[in-house]
């Protein structure tokens, strides 16, 4: 994979316009099927650059590591927020990973004057605010803010991971992995899981013919 380095061209742009305190918001998490969404928010100080600022998926985790720590200590101010799996259960991924993010944001201290998001847009924000598409690879403050969420969300589940080791969480970090889905098929769910997600790879070893008539097995409705 090709790694393109995050630029301060936008931010620069936007605080010639009289905006200065401006955060870049990045979500992790909303594809697996175990564990929280966490959006983090990161108001980077235009004084203290940051290099190599990246998307976290181009980005090794000892270097994810790396990068989190000279966010935390360079930042103007950053912040997580997060939605659990109950919430995404009861109220779905996209409506909970917006608060999750809005959450991040609120958290901020002191609030930014402008908010930059990798392709979404924030409701119930009081502050201004863009959509920037593929805004973790382009925009060095979303960038920032994909690695402070990726990092936390990771040590999150490696958390998860020593309180029930069964199903793997310090390799696939929630994701839907043949061994996630192997663990799920014997275990079950787990508190961490996503009861809404239908993990379909759990089913695709039955065949029509199994619940066939002349094979004894019925399909319920459900």
């Amino acid at each position: 994979m090709t790694r393109t380095r995050a630029l301060r061209t936008l931010e620069n742009a936007l605080r010639r316009l009289g905006f200065h305190r401006i955060a870049g918001v990045d979500e992790v998490g909303r594809g697996c099927l175990a564990g929280p969404v966490m959006a983090a928010a990161v108001v980077l100080d235009p004084n203290r650059h940051i290099p190599a600022l990246s998307d976290s998926k181009q980005i090794g985790a000892p270097e994810r590591e790396r990068l989190y720590a000279t966010i935390v200590g360079r930042a103007q101010a950053w912040a997580v927020g997060v939605a659990e799996a109950d919430e995404i259960d009861r109220v779905n991924i996209h409506r909970a990973s917006l608060a999750a993010m809005r959450r991040a944001v609120m958290a901020l201290n002191p609030l930014p004057d402008l908010v930059l998001v990798d392709a979404f847009r924030i409701p119930d924000l009081w502050m201004p605010q863009c959509g920037v598409l593929h805004g973790d690879a382009r925009c060095a403050a979303i960038a920032a803010a994909s690695i402070l969420g990726k990092v936390t969300r990771d040590r999150h589940m490696l958390d998860l991971h020593r309180e029930d080791p069964r199903y793997g969480y310090d390799r696939h970090k929630g994701y839907g992995t043949a061994d996630h889905l192997a663990a799920v098929s014997r275990y079950g769910y787990s508190p961490a899981h996503r009861r809404s997600f239908r993990p379909p790879s759990l089913f695709d070893t039955l065949t029509l013919d199994e619940f066939a008539p002349d094979a004894g097995g019925s399909v319920q409705e459900t």
